[in-house]
């Protein structure tokens, strides 16, 4: 019977990678020039300090082009609230990794709803799907994708 796992994970490594590009940009971008602006990586929460929130904005915009130049899907970013203290704004970038129990019940419900002739269950931080057809889970990944549930998921796991 086959079978797949919903999970939501992203590579450390690419955001890394994507927090030395976004810096790389920063150093070459004309309207940051003179402007104390960086971003700072500390495993797994990015810290964007600039001058004024407008400028946040486009660090975080910044970041965020990164990262989907490295396929790290962006909804996986959350951004915390600006705080200044100074002249200094910073704000703090975190990433959702595991599916939330109030997440994972919406998917379960999702596919419910469609009546697809598949079984699905949480199982921890993933939600594992099993039917008869390859063609019922194949539906799932593309309803799931579809959805607009605010996380980025990734489909593990894939067993005929």
């Amino acid at each position: 019977m086959p079978s797949m796992d919903i999970v939501s994970e992203i590579n450390i490594e690419e955001v890394r990678n994507a927090v030395e590009n976004a810096n790389r940009e920063l150093t070459n971008r004309f309207d940051f020039r003179g402007v104390e602006a960086s971003f700072e990586w500390k495993s797994p929460v990015v810290t964007i300090k600039s001058e004024s929130d407008f400028q946040l904005k486009q660090l975080s915009d910044m970041l965020r082009s990164q990262l989907t130049k490295r396929q790290v899907d962006a909804k996986a970013m959350t951004l915390g609230n600006a705080s200044a203290t100074g002249k200094n704004w910073s704000q703090q970038v975190t990433f959702k990794e595991g599916i939330e129990q109030d997440v994972a019940k919406k998917v379960i419900k999702l596919i419910k709803a469609e009546k697809f002739k598949v079984q699905a269950a949480i199982q921890g931080e993933q939600v594992r799907v099993t039917g008869k057809k390859r063609d019922d889970l194949q539906a799932v990944m593309a309803m799931v994708r579809k959805a607009e549930l605010a996380q980025s998921f990734q489909f593990t796991n894939f067993k005929d």
